[in-house]
């Protein structure tokens, strides 16, 4: 049976004191309804066959929410992140004893190298990672020496209008990528293979399993774009977190190869 585990974090009551950079700072995030939308979004899983794992709170650390960014997993292996802003790095230490008891190996990203999480997409055996705001060229380089004795190709792309390059670019189940055209540098990384959406939220999609998409509410457009393709959608309303410069991707980290199995 295909292993379908995902790490999430329970949000921080603080998460309205979080960092943002590309959007104006919300003075109204509703700790309380994160949560709830939070514990729905962990529901979406558990339906679609998903076990969750809750990797420790930590209320002191207003964006811990956002797990995702704390590693990329590839294969058996575990790439512990060092997150471009520094008061991001103390949410790697729980999130990597969570991954470490699935059996994962562990590597890290080092000084002077930076990378995020959520700057990296991975389909087909190929690896795109954002540089140029949370993840840094050493980053880059470090993780493309760790991936490739796995066989994956590390491709550098230059991310300027938005957080994160998941925050522009996700991919279909297929291969395609989707993405929101006034926040995509450069389209052409992914010539014949690119789809435009109507909303800025229907470029994250979190794939559930080969025909169905996560995706949040507020893209309804690109959620009926997506069914006119064949393929099932989900969706959760993550407005809270959207107010952080946050999407589906980032509230977890989806582990999809058993350590160890053959």
């Amino acid at each position: 049976m295909e292993y379908r585990h995902a790490l999430v974090r329970r949000p921080s009551p603080r998460m309205g004191e979080g960092l943002v950079t590309h959007i104006e700072r919300s003075d109204d995030v509703d700790p309380d309804l994160a949560v709830r939308q939070w514990e729905s979004y962990v529901e979406a899983f558990h339906r679609a066959g998903w076990t969750t794992d809750e990797v420790e709170p930590a209320d002191e650390l207003p964006d811990s929410v956002f797990v995702e960014d704390t590693m990329v997993v590839y294969g058996d292996l575990a790439v512990i992140s060092r997150p471009g802003a520094a008061e991001r790095r103390g949410e790697t230490v729980a999130a990597e004893a969570a991954v470490a008891a699935h059996g994962y190996r562990i590597a890290h990203i080092e000084a002077p190298g930076t990378l995020d999480g959520g700057d990296v997409l991975k389909f087909g055996g190929r690896v795109w990672v954002g540089t140029g705001g949370r993840t840094n060229a050493d980053g880059v380089a470090q993780l493309r020496a760790l991936l490739a004795p796995l066989g994956a190709q590390v491709v550098g792309v230059p991310v300027r209008t938005v957080l994160h390059l998941k925050t522009a670019v996700t991919a279909l189940p297929e291969g395609t990528v989707v993405g929101h055209r006034p926040l995509v540098d450069d389209p052409d990384v992914w010539a014949g293979h690119f789809l435009e959406v109507p909303e800025e939220s229907g470029a994250h999609v979190v794939l559930l399993d080969g025909t169905t998409v996560l995706m949040a509410a507020s893209a309804p457009r690109s959620a009926e774009l997506f069914r006119s393709r064949g393929l099932d959608v989900v969706t959760v309303d993550i407005s809270e977190f959207e107010k952080m410069e946050g999407c589906v991707t980032c509230l977890s980290v989806r582990l999809r190869s058993r350590p160890g199995s053959a």
